[in-house]
């Protein structure tokens, strides 16, 4: 009997030598498989898309409904008080109050501080830096997420180092969740058995053993299946974690790990994002209300979450304070106080994406630098030059001028949304090349197409700019064109260009060419120009398009990107300077190191002193001429612009710009049915109401006559320098070397000498 008591103990030790170096050699595998996982990157982090910064300073116009929604879209949340946290701000009529957050870009840190600024009559009066009490003449807002690259997981996740997480959250997330903490070594066996006795005791799972550690290896190892294997590998994989690492490393990783919840179909994950998605807050500024709140939707946060039920979230904060307060953690008087405070969230919003057909322009433009794998997971942060308030006046006012149109003409409606008439919007800064806004379309959820920068279009009249422009050197714009009707012989075809409307006049300045859009006058200038000079001379203003020399170019017979005719036009308000399009300036790594910055790309096409010339030429077309309508419409101060028109009515644009802004906006179908309207009947409202409604972002500077240029007064008659006896002049611009020298012949003594002598010879005729 002895004899078998022994051998059944030496059995019975043996076994447990051999599972010791089995759990020995495991762990060790698995110790390995941890480091091998912690020690790369732990997270797959979507690269964050944001919008340019915003400027304020006094005299700036300002939408005192916008601001605030402004705010909050950059993670404000208001306040009753004076703010006393970054993020903050409290709101009056004609003041407001708002604690900055800090400003980190390439190029631009700055800490946040309380700042104050003053309004009168929705303008922008004073702006204060409440901390040091001076004026400024200039405040920055942050920019807005516009565009996150998800990978599979579809998870957002902001990364916080432990040192920044208040001692409240830490202290509320340990107690409720795991109090032996510092104590264990990845497993509880007292928490596992207090569990146990607890579900026995009531009859249901009302607590769980598992400890931070474990809750970790089930999230970053396992799956969250039930069986006894995936629990023991869970064990296993905590005494692994255990070893390797420390509390705090171990701490700091869950906080970065566990789920908060779902903003639409991307999840919430990590103290940091969780902070940001609930309250609008860097995670250091978290009150205790706060911090227990977060705590509590660990166990369950579509349960807890404040945005699904505000009573049962209430409860468990109430729940998290008290097991704090009986730990020591927090005073009794804290808990009380606590409890009586409301919960404010900064409120629910899924997950949208704000300007699409600008974002699939930037996101080709990366596509080309980094793979999907690489921007879906490395955190990168993209700085756009997107302007967020003109993109969505941009939006408002084209779906307007689209239904404005059809009510005005109901045989335009369509039923089949794929085929219903459509528009496009794009937004430049001149002198930069930044795209402000970019509408590509009508509707991004019926049509991907974006037809700025994919469609081919026929410009009509608003190619006469460019082609004139290339013709400065020997045409003046006071010299005569002729309006006559004229057949031209090309190629064997004989051709006639006809007038919009009637223009009865034999012949015409070059102003008046343009600033009634006549076909035939700028047939004429064509063909005495030249089209073999022209196409050399469009070429380089950089259309993709290969023109060829032919007399109607100069009535935008060839098909051009609308992007790029709005760039041409840049260099007209540019000082004939072209800044290539630029949407994405500047991309950074997780370590704020600068990967990618888009420089601007210049190209002088023209010079300053011909840039003035067409700009003073379609300042004449707004003042008077095709877009002249502008003014009955409130558009009273300086604009330059074109009008444009193709034949049956195809297409229907207006480009019109200032010193520091541009705009294009086209109307047709895709199909190239007409739309029974011109430009200045289609498009023209449309960018009238676009510059309506975005006062703050128009300086209404005026264009400044650039050395190179003269102004001399000419004769309405002759179209020479006028004489005291030219009772009928103008002031008129010319190139310095190219101006009007002639004086004029009808009403200079000879020219009134020699017409007494002419009407006594018809007398005795």
């Amino acid at each position: 009997m002895i004899h078998w008591i022994k051998k059944a103990a030496l059995c019975v030790l043996l076994l447990l030598f051999l599972s010791t170096i089995f759990v020995s050699v495991y762990c060790w595998h698995l110790s390995i498989r941890v480091e091998k996982r912690f020690s790369g990157r732990k997270w797959q982090i979507p690269s964050t898309v944001y919008s340019d910064t915003t400027f304020l300073y006094p005299g700036k116009k300002v939408n005192m409904g916008w601001l605030p929604e402004k705010l909050k879209k950059l993670g404000y949340h208001e306040t009753i008080e004076l703010p006393s946290q970054k993020g903050e701000y409290r709101m009056f009529h004609d003041r407001i109050d708002i604690y900055l957050k800090d400003l980190n870009m390439p190029g631009k840190q700055q800490k946040g501080f309380l700042a104050a600024i003053d309004f009168e009559k929705n303008v922008i009066l004073e702006i204060w830096n409440m901390e040091e009490i001076k004026k400024l003449s200039l405040l920055e807002l942050g920019p807005e997420v516009i565009m996150q690259f998800f990978g599979e997981d579809r998870e957002l996740r902001n990364i916080v180092s432990l040192d920044t997480i208040p001692d409240d959250l830490i202290n509320a997330v340990i107690a409720i969740e795991d109090n032996r903490f510092f104590d264990h070594f990845g497993v509880d066996p007292a928490g596992i058995l207090r569990a146990l006795f607890t579900n026995i005791k009531h009859g249901a799972i009302r607590q769980g053993g598992s400890t931070l550690t474990q809750q970790l290896a089930k999230n970053y190892f396992l799956t969250h299946e039930r069986t006894f294997k995936r629990k023991l590998n869970e064990l296993f994989i905590s005494i692994a974690i255990e070893l390797r690492y420390s509390k705090n490393e171990i701490l700091e990783i869950y906080l970065n790990e566990i789920y908060f919840g779902q903003k639409g179909s991307v999840s919430v994950n990590g103290v940091g994002e969780a902070a940001a998605f609930y309250f609008g807050k860097d995670v250091e500024n978290l009150t205790l209300s706060e911090s227990a709140i977060i705590a509590g939707m660990i166990k369950g946060p579509n349960l807890y979450s404040p945005y699904a039920d505000m009573g049962r979230c209430r409860n468990r904060r109430d729940q998290v304070l008290n097991i704090m307060r009986v730990k020591g953690l927090i005073s009794t008087e804290e808990a009380e106080i606590v409890r009586k405070e409301e919960i404010q969230t900064i409120g629910y919003e899924k997950y949208s994406k704000t300007a699409p057909y600008f974002l699939d322009y930037v996101s080709r433009q990366l596509r080309e630098l980094y793979p999907d794998t690489i921007l879906s997971s490395m955190g990168f942060s993209i700085y756009t030059t997107l302007d967020t308030e003109i993109q969505a006046a941009a939006e408002k006012v084209l779906e307007k001028g689209l239904l404005r149109l059809e009510d005005k003409i109901p045989s335009l409606k369509r039923t089949d949304p794929e085929q219903q008439l459509q528009g496009a919007v794009v937004v430049i800064q001149p002198h930069t090349g930044n795209i402000l806004a970019m509408v590509g379309g009508r509707d991004y959820r019926v049509s991907q197409f974006n037809r700025i920068t994919q469609a081919r279009r026929q410009p009509g009249s608003c190619f006469k700019p460019i082609v004139l422009a290339s013709l400065l050197d020997d045409f003046k714009p006071s010299d005569d064109l002729s309006n006559e009707e004229t057949t031209y012989h090309l190629n064997g075809i004989e051709w006639t260009p006809e007038n919009f409307g009637d223009m009865p006049a034999s012949s015409m300045s070059v102003r008046d060419m343009l600033k009634l859009s006549c076909n035939r006058a700028a047939v004429d200038l064509v063909v005495r120009g030249g089209p073999d000079r022209v196409v050399k001379s469009v070429t380089q203003f950089n259309f993709s398009t290969e023109f060829q020399p032919y007399p109607s170019i100069v009535l935008g017979a060839f098909e051009v990107f609308p992007i790029e005719l709005a760039s041409a036009y840049c260099v007209f308000a540019a000082d004939g300077i072209q800044m290539f399009p630029l949407s994405l300036k500047d991309v950074v790594d997780e370590q704020d190191n600068l990967l990618v910055r888009r420089h601007m790309d210049i190209n002088s096409v023209i010079s300053p002193a011909k840039a003035f010339l067409i700009t003073s030429m379609l300042e004449t077309v707004v003042n008077d001429g095709t877009a002249r309508s502008l003014k009955h419409m409130g558009i009273d101060f300086c604009a330059a612009g074109k009008t444009g028109t193709t034949n049956d009515f195809r297409d229907a644009w207006f480009i019109g710009y200032m010193p520091d802004f541009l705009a294009l906006v086209w109307v047709g179908f895709d199909n190239g049915e007409s739309i029974l309207s011109t430009g200045s009947g289609a498009a023209l409202p449309i960018w009238a109401d676009l510059v309506r409604s975005i006062p703050g972002s128009l300086s209404q500077n005026r264009f400044t006559m650039p050395p190179g240029v003269v102004k001399k007064r000419i004769c309405s008659e002759s179209r020479e320098l006028a004489v005291t006896r030219c009772t009928n002049n103008y002031e008129e611009y010319f190139l310095e070397e190219n101006a009007q020298k002639t004086k004029c012949h009808i009403h200079s003594t000879a020219g009134t000498i020699k017409r007494f002598f002419n009407g006594i010879k018809n007398l005795f005729q």
